[in-house]
């Protein structure tokens, strides 16, 4: 099981880094994958650090229960979302934690295992059911949604998930074909891809934005984030840090304006003169841009290319 997960931690020094990590340090890791970012944490805050790790799929989870067992009880697994993070740390008995790390989208080894149908592959896509559940035992799978929305939900995922060009005629394509022949497979996805001749003027293959879409959908995926944002910052301790890494810009989008708003605290509008909503800072960004992965490192693990990260330090009270 270990094997299948070992690939490269994505800009693993620089979220060692911003997460400022001392020994004795509770850290989050919302989003456990193989634990290899989780390995070298549990390093750098030994000898008494603790870590909680937080993943839906269950093949993640054993995989990291190897991986980590060399740190016996300090790094504690839990299968969950990191949008229940508050209801993780109250069961665990911690009442707030130095630093949390959000690694969004895919584990490698959920986009190289067809079974999970997270990616197309035209050699493959009549054996690759389209389910992308990030928890395979609960919820609709793609297939399930791609019969039972309507037009006007395919076409507003579409549209704003995977900023489709033609949201509107695959939707409708898709309404179309699944009254004579039902979506099960990644090859029925791409056929109708194919007869709606949507996104025109890309260089890659507009299915991708297509199963992005899909993906997101299945997982409630932007949701979360937004939900997950706002427990972990209510979670960290003055001085703690959230990192979260991005891959497209939906996500990164969401983290750029939840850090500026809790950063900028006050949303009274600019004409009253004194503030009247009583809110007050909780966040300092620390990533001014965000953080791209080196040539060196695309080159040696390009799933890295699209990485985004950005963190932000809890203030204190007294500071905000």
């Amino acid at each position: 099981m270990l094997s299948q997960f070992q690939h490269d931690p994505v800009l693993l020094d620089e979220v060692l880094g911003h997460l400022q990590l001392q020994p004795g340090a509770v850290i989050l890791d919302g989003t456990l994958g193989g634990g290899g970012h989780a390995a070298s944490i549990l390093s750098r805050t030994g000898p008494d650090g603790l870590l909680i790790g937080l993943d839906l799929d269950t093949d993640a989870l054993r995989a990291s229960q190897e991986r980590l067992s060399e740190f016996s009880d300090r790094a504690q697994l839990v299968r969950a979302s990191f949008r229940e993070l508050d209801r993780v740390l109250e069961a665990e008995g911690v009442d707030g934690v130095d630093g949390i790390l959000l690694d969004l989208g895919v584990s490698s080894h959920q986009l190289d295992t067809p079974a999970r149908g997270f990616r197309f592959a035209h050699v493959a896509a009549e054996d690759t059911p389209l389910d992308m559940r990030m928890d395979s035992s609960s919820g609709p799978s793609a297939a399930e949604l791609l019969r039972r929305a309507t037009q006007a939900e395919l076409e507003t995922w579409f549209r704003e998930y995977g900023e489709l060009r033609g949201a509107g005629k695959l939707a409708r394509t898709i309404v179309e074909q699944r009254e004579t022949e039902p979506f099960e497979t990644a090859a029925d996805l791409l056929r109708a891809v194919r007869e709606a001749r949507v996104g025109g003027g890309r260089k890659h293959n507009p299915a991708t934005l297509v199963f992005q879409a899909l993906r997101i959908a299945v997982n409630d995926e932007l949701a979360a984030l937004r939900e997950g944002l706002e427990a972990s910052t209510a979670a960290l301790r003055p001085g703690g840090v959230l990192v979260v890494l991005a891959y497209h810009s939906l996500e990164d989008r969401i983290v750029k304006h939840f850090f500026r708003g809790e950063a900028k605290g006050c949303i009274c509008p600019p004409q009253i003169p004194v503030c009247a909503c009583g809110l007050e800072p909780r966040l300092q960004i620390a990533t001014r841009k965000p953080v791209r992965p080196s040539a060196e490192e695309i080159a040696r693990n390009p799933r890295s290319r699209s990485a985004r990260l950005r963190a932000a330090q809890r203030l204190s009270q007294e500071a905000a």
